[in-house]
């Protein structure tokens, strides 16, 4: 793989500055967006309305300077003095705690990025939806949780969802808008994480550490666990179906190890579309901030002699369940989304705590999951959240009465 030659043009510049808020600006996702940001330009090409983090104070007040940011909020609400001591001075308004982070969301603006991990990023993204935002979508749980909700949400407000998520943003990038009634199936490329060559005994003796090294991307230690355990694979298949309106029987998952295909479209008369490049967020970050333009990013050209060969195959869901529950979820439909998510949050905190084994967090969600298949759905926010506290409850019960 070659790095992009200088002499490539740099795209055409923008005639205004384009208005893009950051939900979760401290993590990974945020940190490469504002990065893709000062690439394409920095505060010459982009406003800040809104920037938002969690406990990094000081890395959250540094990007709000570097941005001039109007509004910085972090969620922790005991951390307010000490932020607005950060950025005294420069005369960017101060918020934390869950309200700020909805008003964040509520700030005008042309895009919101999206990248609050978990639950907490729902009602801020919801927010921006109801406001007729576009929303830069990298936060799992708005779909999975609360998928009718939210999509019907969009639909009123009238903004577009662009998906960051690697594979999500490939299918968005291939799938012909004028021939969604020709697709046929919509395949979703996995790398199989550090294990997908392990036996299950061996898997049984895997540990938080071992399952924090993913091969191709570096995550925080959550995404890098789900991604190991194929869980990350799950909701984004839950994620696909509200995202691009298909059935659950049009969804497929292949491993590819080198990532290099993020993802792909079949259509009926038997062609497969495919988005490849590099494994680097920065691709879908940066095609949710210029879209529809196409922007000269920062990151590697893929050279297809050095590659030489790209590897598949079929996962396997005994040692993988974590994609059956998926499709047990789907089928269910209601809030088995939302109990599927709070499960599997309870569960990784106790693998990680070390209450049980890596194998084990597949078997609280299930019966988490089987605990919960009453048929409900959400009809508001309050709902979705009540599923995710239940779920947890449920799965904090199972979680002692193994112990």
């Amino acid at each position: 793989m070659t790095h992009a030659p200088a002499s490539l043009p740099v795209s055409p510049p923008q005639t205004e500055r384009r208005r893009i808020s950051i939900l979760g600006a401290t993590g990974s996702i945020g940190c490469n967006t504002l990065e893709v940001m000062s690439h394409l330009g920095g505060r010459e090409a982009f406003a800040v309305p809104a920037i938002t983090g969690m406990g990094n104070i000081g890395l959250l007040a540094q990007q709000a300077r570097q941005t001039g940011a109007g509004f910085a909020v972090t969620a922790d609400p005991d951390r307010y003095h000490e932020l607005k001591s950060a950025l005294a001075g420069t005369g960017i308004e101060v918020g934390a705690g869950p309200a700020a982070l909805v008003e964040a969301g509520e700030r005008d603006t042309d895009l919101v990025m999206a990248g609050i991990v978990g639950i907490a990023g729902l009602a801020p993204t919801l927010a921006a939806v109801a406001r007729g935002a576009d929303i830069g979508l990298a936060n799992k749980e708005c779909l999975v949780s609360a998928g009718d909700l939210f999509t019907a949400a969009i639909t009123k407000g009238g903004g577009k969802l662009l998906p960051v998520d690697s594979e999500h943003n490939a299918i968005f990038q291939v799938l012909e808008e004028n021939q969604r009634h020709a697709i046929q199936r919509i395949i979703l490329t996995a790398s199989g994480g550090p294990f997908r060559n392990y036996t299950r005994a061996q898997m049984a003796a895997v540990t938080p550490e071992i399952a924090a090294a993913h091969p191709n991307y570096s995550m925080g230690l959550k995404i890098s666990i789900d991604s190991a355990s194929m869980f990350n694979k799950a909701l984004e298949m839950i994620e696909a179906r509200h995202l691009f309106g298909i059935e659950p029987e049009q969804i497929e998952v292949i491993v590819h190890p080198q990532s290099i295909i993020h993802s792909m479209v079949g259509y009926c008369d038997g062609s497969v579309l495919a988005q490849l490049g590099v494994p680097d967020m920065r691709h879908a970050i940066g095609y949710a901030i210029s879209h529809p333009r196409r922007a000269n990013l920062p990151v590697e050209r893929l050279d297809f002699a050095a590659l030489a060969r790209l590897d598949f195959s079929a996962p396997d869901e005994e040692r993988f369940p974590a994609l059956t529950l998926a499709r047990t979820a789907m089928q269910r439909g209601g809030l088995q989304g939302a109990v599927l998510n709070g499960a599997k949050e309870a569960a990784l905190e106790a693998f990680i705590a070390g209450q049980i084994g890596f194998l084990g967090m597949a078997d609280i969600v299930a019966a988490t999951m089987d605990r919960l298949d009453d048929g409900r759905v959400a009809q508001s926010i309050e709902d979705v959240y009540a599923a995710d506290k239940d779920a947890r409850a449920v799965a904090a019960s199972l979680l002692r009465k193994s112990a």
